[in-house]
């Protein structure tokens, strides 16, 4: 039985066991992850899952309930039919109920990677091999993934939806007595992880990250590599673009107003890379654009947030959104536009604190500042300003006259993340955006480097 076979199914049980007025969603997946790990450069951990999950929502008698269960046979699908069924009549009554999605078109990403979905250990171990070779000696850790899905979505409306997806990522730190360099990329396709590369990559930033110096706390200019824009770009997604804490006011958002740099331009895209095309309601997915030329535009809604604020869903149910909020969780920072004034066409820098040539170009007109590669154990101390705390990681440098001079030893910083972003605050974007893998598969962060004005660094990283 096909996804949709499967989804369909379970809609007309819930017909039969709750009634013709029943209103049900259902969501089938099939997921297969496989994950390769490595530490003291060797790989330790070959792991793989595949396994198929079926979401059930509906409501009846004005009452609403979830369920989810991994049994796709008969009897299987219609114990979690009368569980949910059962779950429903004990809830109470639910008002704010937005309906089902009504029938729409739904347009495959076509992101499919046969190589990929199939991937077997050894093409995985190849781009490990070829990590630890690059990296000429200094111990190596991390892991390779890659990652399947196949789904289908059916409701009591009519409407369905399908799609397939794949995923590939890396993530390895190099390591030179107490100094690490990382490495990350995120692809539709594992033939595009050059583990070579990456290797190098992390080997010399470990390498010029060797003999830190500590500096005194205080505000200083930055160049923030894409790693650490990733996280930037996470909290905004948890804290700032969710639909459910902009309706209870817990969010900066302010839609219509100029709340970042005129250079900033922030879309969620699931459909650019590794993600099915609809969401758990089967809402179709679509580039969002939540920050346009600075200006904000909209927060991330599913069905039900969307309707307490009197707009529909943008694509954004999820599992647990009633809790957490409905998150866009494929955000890009769009890169400078080409021909925007390079200061260099040359080729990348070698291997060092300056890994590439958009990164140089940024530093390359800082008179005094920092260059910090990676940001880490990232902690919120007021959702409504989104002040962050949490530290610098995997190499910090000072850069003096557009060089990078020192290794400067990790700092703790407390900072409002949109106040940094804001109106003029923004010195300089790379115009080559990297897409940065998150701990889940099917989400992710796409940056260039970013150049900005000031950055609050309040002490040490022991502090």
């Amino acid at each position: 039985m096909t996804e949709l076979d499967v989804a369909g199914q379970v809609v007309e049980l819930v017909r039969r066991i709750a009634g013709p007025d029943a209103q049900a969603e259902v969501a089938v997946t099939r997921h297969d992850l496989a994950l390769t790990r490595f530490a003291n450069s060797f790989i330790h951990q070959n792991v793989a899952e595949s396994g198929v999950s079926v979401r059930l929502r509906l409501h009846v008698d004005g009452r609403t309930a979830a369920g989810g269960g991994s049994l796709v046979d008969a009897d299987g699908l219609r114990a979690l039919v009368e569980r949910t069924v059962t779950a429903a009549r004990l809830c109470p009554p639910d008002p704010a109920w937005p309906g089902v999605t009504p029938p729409t078109a739904v347009r495959s990403s076509g992101l499919l990677d046969e190589d990929t979905a199939y991937a077997e250990p050894d093409a995985r171990a190849d781009r490990v091999r070829a990590f630890v070779d690059a990296v000429g000696g200094l111990e190596a850790a991390g892991y390779c993934r890659t990652s399947y899905r196949s789904g289908a979505f059916a409701n009591s409306a009519g409407h369905t939806a399908q799609g397939r997806t794949t995923e590939a990522a890396m993530d390895g730190i190099a390591r030179a007595g107490g100094a690490d360099g990382v490495a990350r990329l995120c692809t539709d396709r594992l033939a595009d992880l050059d583990g070579a590369a990456l290797g190098a990559r992390a080997a010399g930033k470990a390498r010029a990250a060797a003999d830190p110096v500590e500096l005194p706390p205080g505000r200083y200019e930055v160049v923030l590599e894409p790693a650490a824009v990733a996280d930037l770009l996470q909290n905004f997604s948890w804290y700032g673009f969710n639909g459910k804490r902009y309706a209870e006011r817990q969010s900066f958002a302010e839609p219509g107003a100029a709340q970042f740099d005129a250079s900033v331009t922030l879309v969620d895209d699931p459909l650019h890379a590794s993600t099915l095309p609809y969401d758990l309601e089967g809402t179709a997915r679509r580039a969002l654009t939540l920050v346009e030329a600075g200006v904000t535009r909209a927060v991330a809604h599913d069905r039900r947030s969307g309707a307490e604020v009197g707009t529909g869903s943008t694509g954004h149910g999820m599992v647990g959104a009633s809790t957490f909020g409905p998150i866009p969780r494929n955000l890009r920072l769009l890169a400078a536009p080409e021909g925007g004034g390079r200061l260099d066409g040359g080729a990348d820098p070698a291997p060092g604190a300056l890994v590439d040539h958009d990164t140089a170009a940024l530093v390359a007109g800082m008179e005094r500042g920092l260059l910090v590669s990676d940001f880490w154990y990232t902690r919120v101390l007021d959702p409504k300003s989104l002040v962050i705390t949490g530290l610098t990681r995997n190499g910090v440098w000072l850069v003096e006259d557009g060089v990078p001079t020192r290794a400067v030893r990790d700092f703790r910083f407390t900072e409002s993340y949109p106040r940094m972003l804001a109106p003029g605050a923004v010195l300089g974007l790379g115009r080559r955006p990297v897409r940065q893998p998150d701990r889940l598969d099917g989400v992710w962060w796409e940056a260039p480097p970013l150049r900005l004005a000031a950055w609050n660094f309040t002490g040490g990283a022991s502090g």
